[in-house]
C-alpha cells in the first residue's frame, strides 16, 4: 500500500480532531460529529467551486472550524465586539492548530504561514484564494444551516444576515449561491435582503 500524501495526512489529523466534536448531528439516519460534516461539507463546496485548488486552500477550507468548540462563544460578551473577539481568536486558534498539523506532515514554514492567513481572512477581496475560502464558507452556511438558522430568529434579523453574507461574496460565489435550491421561505427572504 502506498503512502499517503502530505496532504492526505493533513486532511486525516483534521478530520480526526474534528470527530472529537461532543456535538452530534443526524443525518440520514446516520450520527456525525458536527464539525466533521462541517469539514467534509467544505471540502465538497470547494472541490465544486474550484476543482483544482491548491493544497493550502484545500487545507484552509478543512480546517475552517477545526476543533471550534474548544472556544466557546459564551465565553465572551454577548455583543458585537464580544462576537468579534470571539471570531478574531478563533481564527488564529484554527491557524495554529493547523500549522502543527501541517508540521507533522512535513510541510514548511511557508506552507503553514500561508493557510494561517487564509485562516486569518485577513486579504478579503484582495487576495483569491481567501476570497474562495470566504464564498465556499458562505455556501456551506446558506445550503446546509440557513434554514435551521431562520427557524430560531426573526425575519429582520435574517434579512441583516443573509444582506451581510451576500457583501462577503464573490460573483463566482453569487452565481453558485443562486443554484442552491433554498424553500420558498428562504428564498423569500434572499430576495428582500437583495433588494437595492
Amino acid at each position: 500500500m502506498s503512502q499517503p500524501t502530505p496532504l492526505q495526512q493533513v486532511l486525516s489529523a483534521i478530520d480526526a480532531e474534528n470527530r472529537q466534536d461532543p456535538h452530534q448531528i443526524i443525518l440520514d439516519g446516520q450520527s456525525y460529529a458536527g464539525e466533521y460534516l462541517y469539514s467534509l461539507r467544505m471540502s465538497e463546496q470547494l472541490s465544486n467551486l474550484q476543482p483544482d485548488a491548491s493544497e493550502q486552500l484545500q487545507i484552509a477550507c478543512r480546517a475552517q472550524h477545526i476543533r471550534r468548540w474548544a472556544i466557546p462563544r459564551s465565553d465572551y460578551p454577548m455583543d458585537r465586539a464580544g462576537y468579534k473577539h470571539w471570531r478574531t481568536d478563533l481564527a488564529r486558534f484554527h491557524g495554529e492548530l493547523t500549522a502543527q498539523l501541517m508540521a507533522a506532515a512535513g510541510y514548511g514554514e511557508e506552507d503553514q504561514a500561508r493557510v494561517s492567513s487564509l485562516l486569518l481572512k485577513k486579504q478579503l477581496k484582495r487576495d483569491a484564494e481567501a476570497q474562495t475560502l470566504e464564498d465556499v464558507a458562505c455556501l456551506v452556511f446558506m445550503r446546509f444551516y440557513l434554514e435551521a438558522f431562520a427557524a430560531k430568529h426573526d425575519d429582520e434579523k435574517l434579512i441583516g444576515i443573509i444582506h451581510k453574507t451576500w457583501l462577503k461574496m464573490s460573483e463566482q460565489g453569487h452565481a453558485a449561491a443562486l443554484q442552491i435550491p433554498f424553500s420558498p421561505t428562504i428564498q423569500a427572504l434572499i430576495g428582500r435582503a437583495l433588494q437595492p
